[in-house]
């Protein structure tokens, strides 16, 4: 009884463990995925679910003000629909990813889905503004092994997240910052961090990202005043 009882518990914990990383940002047990940086003198602001009018643009002022980098997981039904903001971003110098075409959770779909999603959103990208970074994020964080073994076939890198602003659900910039800050300043600035935020978003285009686009603007002045350099991930010291 006790050994039966034991097993049970013990694939009870193997199965959570999985379940945690196949969603967790810093799990790397389905494979390596760039997560932080070498160089705790770099920040990389990663903005998911775009391009989004107005928001995307007014990000786009806000980073050019400060004479930062960052980098932009785009949703392919968005690209077709504002191709122009697309090529804002790379007129502007910020780099360029692949976040799938519908934004579904990768770890549910088929693979020929999957295959799908990740070719149609590279397609309307290149079709926007040619070739662009070979980078890849999964909606919500969701992969599991095909998922990352299917990405690098199609020659993307994963590229995941060590904070999380939860953005798409604030009602402030405050509420922003204090998330982002707290899991800053708990590592002591030890290494690059990558910060997940939205300019857009997946339900819908025109999502309110007026809250993001000041939390931006107010940890560009905070880090930058820290000597803290913001960097795009090709830049990311790895």
């Amino acid at each position: 009884m006790f050994f039966a009882l034991s097993t049970i518990a013990t694939t009870a914990a193997a199965a959570s463990y999985a379940g945690y990383a196949s969603m967790a940002p810093e799990a790397q047990l389905y494979g390596r995925t760039l997560v932080r940086g070498s160089d705790p003198r770099q920040i990389a602001l990663t903005y998911d679910d775009g391009p989004n009018d107005p928001h995307t643009l007014n990000l786009l002022d806000v980073l050019a003000k400060h004479d930062a980098k960052a980098t932009f997981f785009l949703i392919g039904k968005h690209v077709r629909k504002r191709p122009d903001i697309v090529r804002a971003i790379q007129s502007a110098g910020h780099a360029i990813g692949n976040h799938t075409d519908s934004h579904p959770n990768l770890i549910l779909v088929s693979a020929a889905r999957l295959r799908q999603e990740l070719g149609d959103c590279h397609k309307a990208v290149q079709d926007a503004i040619g070739e662009y970074q070979p980078l890849f994020r999964p909606p919500f964080g969701g992969r599991r092994p095909n998922v990352l073994r299917t990405a690098r076939r199609m020659g993307l890198e994963p590229v995941m997240w060590s904070v999380t602003a939860y953005d798409w659900s604030a009602k402030s910039s405050d509420v922003i910052m204090n998330h982002a800050v707290r899991q800053m300043d708990s590592r002591k600035n030890k290494q690059g961090e990558i910060i997940l935020l939205h300019d857009g978003g997946h339900l819908e285009f025109g999502a309110d990202r007026g809250h993001t686009v000041e939390a931006t603007r107010r940890l560009l002045e905070r880090y930058s005043d820290e000597g803290k350099r913001f960097v795009s991930i090709p830049e990311f010291a790895r």
